[in-house]
């Protein structure tokens, strides 16, 4: 939880804190890290501690609107589902096999691709159609148990009404199985957009990415070794932080 703390913190000061990070000055050419810019600067004398910032915050304010999303959509189509069964419960299976039986990447690929490139609003839509999901098949099964139990049963009869059964039964079952497919959320989330841009189908330059910082370092990685290992880094505990989050949760 402290380290999530800190990348979060980074995130939300650095970008108000730390150079332009577009800003460039070919005078300061892949300089090491110094007192003035701890990451150092890349190809173009922009500041690495900045884009790693900023990158970072466009990371997680995207994956936590595409989680919020499918968590509000998968929700209620499952709880729907379980509740009402019927046509219902067959319609939204049948729309939920559908968007299973096609690869996550490449539902987010057909939606960029129907878009301008580099839209980060495609990239919200794709990455929340591929995530609902998962939130509504898990939602789904629990919600079934939960609303066939005889403690809902008995709140039907005593005509306690909808919502005293999703305060006192459906909340208290779905909660923990919510913050675990979060957190699981979000590590798909930023990892999928990193591996967007770095193939550079996802957000485009001068933006600042993490997986398109990773990929134009490329070059340059014998001489300035600095400028792919920053992104790499903030992933590798994004994901580490996220994943001890779930853990943390389901140990509860």
């Amino acid at each position: 939880m402290a380290g999530l703390g800190l990348i979060i913190a980074f995130a939300l000061i650095g970008p108000l804190v730390l150079p332009d990070p577009a800003a460039q000055d070919l005078a300061r050419y892949l300089q090491p890290p110094s007192v003035a810019d701890p990451l150092g600067t890349d190809d173009y004398g922009r500041s690495v501690a900045s884009r790693v910032a900023h990158a970072t915050r466009v990371s997680l304010l995207l994956a936590s609107v595409c989680v919020a999303t499918a968590l509000v959509l998968g929700c209620v189509a499952g709880v729907l589902s379980a509740w009402f069964g019927g046509w219902v419960d067959a319609a939204l299976r049948s729309i939920s096999e559908a968007f299973v039986a096609i690869p996550a990447l490449l539902v987010v690929l057909l939606v960029s691709a129907l878009a301008a490139p580099g839209s980060m609003v495609a990239l919200y839509v794709g990455l929340a159609l591929v995530q609902w999901v998962e939130f509504f098949r898990v939602v789904r099964a629990r919600s079934a148990l939960v609303l066939g139990s005889s403690a809902v049963e008995a709140a039907g009869l005593l005509q306690l009404g909808w919502l005293h059964v999703v305060r006192r039964h459906l909340w208290p079952a779905l909660r923990p199985l919510l913050v675990t497919l979060s957190s699981l959320g979000m590590v798909t989330s930023i990892l999928a957009m990193s591996t967007l841009g770095f193939v550079k189908v996802g957000l485009q330059p001068p933006r600042a990415e993490l997986g398109l910082m990773i990929t134009e370092s490329f070059p340059f990685y014998d001489a300035a070794p600095w400028m792919p290992l920053a992104p790499v880094a903030v992933l590798f505990c994004l994901t580490i932080c996220l994943l001890g989050l779930r853990s943390h949760e389901e140990g509860r």
